[in-house]
């Protein structure tokens, strides 16, 4: 399948996603907070709220490609290159834990075993050795972002998540998957940071950057160079609230349809001067203020957008359904999108803007005969449980990670 990613709701073609395991069990009350997490989540539940998200992903587009990014890591293994690189990686990057003495021991893992001691941090085969789990993998969307025909590989801003852009840098590298775009793909260095949740493609041409807690200046003015450089005409740079509980833009924003957002009104409509627009002319990097991000979206596109408010016009409500991810929505395809249940005022806004809501369970029984027509349906909200899975801080955006879509 060709990697390419011109929109952020083209219909979907193929997407990395990761159902929670056992590294979920294995976040303490003690290590929570280190490891990015409010609260400890329970395995089972997580499992089957985040196994219903994929069979409404399935049942609504039966032809895509969805791949458990742990198996893509497995394979990526295969390779012994791969897993001397690998290794490497995270001997050099990860200093304080001391894994040179093992180097051996770790590279004659098997594939699937050196994958599962990255994920939870632990394997029989080198008792002596245990490192904190990476819960946060649920978060796929984090760890690259697919800009058209290349590929963002991510640089975790925080070390609690640094193994999952060591396992996505060597994948990229090495896994069939990017063999297309590996030598195109555009690497982080340094002290410099930018994560998936702060990059959104909105078309061939634009692409918006929030610049948030996660995502440093010097790290996003890099990948936007870049980008620029290999075909991009524009991106958007958004100055956003550098606090938990906005750490991505696509915490406070998404796309819904082609012309319609979900917002946090406090962060996105309430703010102005926060918009910088980056163009390159003869390489140099030009710099034009914006005083919205919506105005700046019209300028840009040429036509008007509507920004439905996350939680409706109550700011508790807003606060509330911000913080349980109601503005971190995923589209299937134009107007078709998917999220957590417990976002009612989201969505009863939206049904103001003509969605129909289901929810997940009622979707999956009305269509699993493979009926459903998303060319034809209308705009769409298709919900799904998320009580265990948003305890980690993320939505239906921050679970999937497109890395193929239809173009507009």
């Amino acid at each position: 399948m060709k990697i390419q990613v011109t929109s952020e709701v083209g219909k979907l073609k193929g997407v990395l996603t990761h159902t929670p395991g056992p590294e979920v069990s294995l976040v303490s009350p003690e290590t929570k907070d280190q490891l990015l997490f409010d609260d400890i989540i329970f395995e089972e539940d997580a499992r089957v709220e985040h196994l219903e998200m994929l069979d409404i992903i399935k049942t609504a587009l039966p032809e895509v490609s969805v791949l458990e990014i742990q198996d893509l890591f497995t394979q990526t293994f295969e390779s012994e290159e791969a897993r001397l690189y690998f290794v490497e990686s995270l001997i050099v990057n990860q200093k304080e834990k001391n894994l040179a003495p093992v180097r051996k021991e770790l590279q004659d893992l098997s594939p699937g075993e050196l994958t599962r001691f990255a994920i939870h941090g632990r394997t029989d085969a080198i008792p002596s050795v245990e490192l904190l789990p990476t819960p946060n993998l649920l978060f796929t969307r984090d760890l690259a972002a697919v800009v058209g025909n290349s590929v963002v590989v991510s640089k975790a801003a925080k070390q609690a998540r640094l193994r999952e852009s060591l396992l996505m840098d060597a994948a990229v590298r090495y896994h069939p998957l990017y063999k297309d775009v590996s030598a195109d793909a555009i690497f982080i260095q340094g002290e410099d940071s930018i994560e998936g949740g702060d990059i959104l493609v909105v078309s061939k041409d634009l692409v918006l950057i929030g610049m948030s807690e996660r995502t440093s200046f010097s790290g996003l003015m890099h990948a936007a160079s870049q980008m620029m450089d290999k075909g991009v005409k524009q991106v958007l740079i958004i100055d956003i609230p550098k606090k938990r509980s906005s750490m991505h833009l696509d915490t406070i924003f998404t796309f819904s349809n082609t012309n319609e957002c979900v917002v946090y009104p406090p962060a996105i409509t309430e703010r102005t001067d926060n918009v910088v627009s980056l163009r390159k002319n003869n390489g140099s990097i030009i710099t034009e203020l914006k005083p919205s991000l919506k105005k700046a979206l019209e300028e840009s596109l040429g036509h008007e957008f509507t920004f439905i408010k996350c939680g409706g016009d109550n700011l508790t409500a807003q606060q509330r359904e911000q913080w349980s991810d109601g503005a971190n929505t995923f589209a299937l395809a134009p107007g078709v999108i998917i999220g957590y249940e417990r976002n009612v005022h989201t969505f009863r806004e939206m049904q103001k803007h003509g969605y129909s809501i289901m929810t997940g369970k009622e979707f999956i029984n009305t269509y699993k005969d493979g009926s459903f027509n998303i060319d034809t349906c209308g705009k769409l909200v298709i919900t799904f449980e998320g009580h265990e899975l948003c305890r980690g801080r993320g939505g239906a955006r921050c679970m999937t990670q497109p890395f193929s879509r239809f173009d507009i």
